[in-house]
């Protein structure tokens, strides 16, 4: 039994594929939270571009050429 516990916790300490796994994870989660919330993100994203082209014809409209 002692030579059980002891495998396990020698797998339990092993961190040589930690670092790959959290990258999926961190991943996955993100790829589900886009997913989830893709219709506000594009709408963040269109009124984004709106009022910068919106400021644009703005500006462009007070410049003047001499």
């Amino acid at each position: 039994m002692r030579k059980g516990f002891e495998i396990l916790k020698s797998f339990w300490e092993e961190e040589d594929g930690i670092g790959i796994v959290e990258i999926i994870l961190i991943l996955v989660i993100l790829i589900m939270l886009i997913v989830i919330f893709r219709e506000q993100i594009t709408g963040i994203i269109e009124s984004a571009f709106e009022n910068i082209n919106g400021g644009a014809e703005d500006v462009n409209s007070k410049i003047e050429i001499k």
